[in-house]
């Protein structure tokens, strides 16, 4: 692991060479020793490269005694197939976990020497590994629970006018709820409705919980799926009601509103979806130092391989 108080500078010492980036590379894939990621065999040897031969082997490569055939620690990884130098990779990973409203593809592009188009790929195969497997526990306490839209401006005669978008806007509804003192679950959502938003809250928030929203209409009826259903009036400008409040998901919206705004500029309804589970991984592992956050999004790279498909997208 990555010493738990570890600074940028610090980093980008201890990993100056490919080299260094591997073994910590390794060290984490296989705590216990390399296995073939092709067959799962245990008997693996490492191939030394030879200077005087005409095809020397790449640095780090291992070959299996069962199914005989050659990898290194990023086959079937995040870092599979990629030119670019690991220690690169790990720095770009620690700057997009300690950065609290994320870092730009531009800004890796500059700081690391790369190309536009392999800082955008690299960065959503990193948001690739945040994403966070199934949920095997639900919400519990105190859950809040609201809407919010990521998009455009409003132009012309809306542009002054309060209230939700129409259909056909440029905005893309994002809901989420969060667990008071605990975790979020964000999700790109089709529509803002109780055929989408019921769901997703009887699969993620456990039914002993006390539910906490605004007033909007489609929130109601929730008292009969959990202990309790308590609103605020924001229309009437009630943020706060004793311990009634959606502030704490207002506040992760914050986040992500003023990341995509002031960082990314735009993001396309297309990747919305990663750039969500960047903040939401962030968000739930919080409370943790940068370095330790990084091993835990590095901890999520295996088994996950993202292919660059089509031409680079808008951020």
């Amino acid at each position: 692991m990555i010493d738990t108080n570890l600074t940028l500078f610090e980093i980008m010492q201890r990993f100056s060479t490919e080299d260094a980036a591997r073994e910590y590379l390794e060290q984490q894939r296989w705590p216990d020793g390399p296995f073939c990621p092709h067959c799962g065999g245990c008997e693996v040897y490492r191939l030394t490269p030879r200077a005087s031969s005409k095809h020397p082997g790449r640095k780090g490569l291992l070959k299996c005694k069962y199914c005989r055939k050659q990898f290194t620690v990023t086959v079937g990884t995040i870092f599979e197939d990629s030119h670019i130098p690991l220690n690169k990779w790990l720095i770009a990973i620690y700057l997009m976990c300690s950065s609290k409203k994320g870092i730009s593809a531009h800004q890796i592009h500059r700081m690391l020497k790369l190309t536009y188009k392999s800082a955008w790929f690299m960065c959503h195969r990193i948001r690739y590994a945040m994403e966070q497997e199934p949920f095997k526990t639900q919400l519990s306490g105190i859950v809040e629970a609201d809407e919010t839209y990521v998009g455009g401006k409003r132009r012309g005669k809306r542009a002054a006018k309060p209230g939700r978008p129409g259909i056909g806007s440029h905005y893309v509804p994002v809901f989420a709820c969060v667990e008071r003192g605990g975790d979020v679950r964000a999700f790109v959502v089709e529509s803002v409705d109780r055929q989408t938003l019921y769901p997703l809250l009887r699969e993620h928030v456990d039914p002993k919980a006390r539910i906490m929203t605004d007033e909007l209409i489609l929130y109601s009826g929730l008292d009969k799926h959990f202990a309790s259903h308590q609103t605020v009036l924001h229309k009437q400008h009630q943020y706060v009601k004793g311990d009634v409040s959606t502030n704490t998901i207002e506040g992760f919206f914050g986040l992500l509103k003023r990341g995509i705004k002031g960082v990314y500029h735009h993001v396309s309804r297309k990747h919305l979806h990663r750039y969500l589970a960047e903040f939401t991984f962030r968000y739930n592992w919080r409370r943790l130092t940068d370095s330790t956050r990084t091993d835990r999004a590095i901890a999520g790279f295996e088994g996950k391989r993202l292919k660059y498909l089509g031409s680079v997208g808008e951020e």
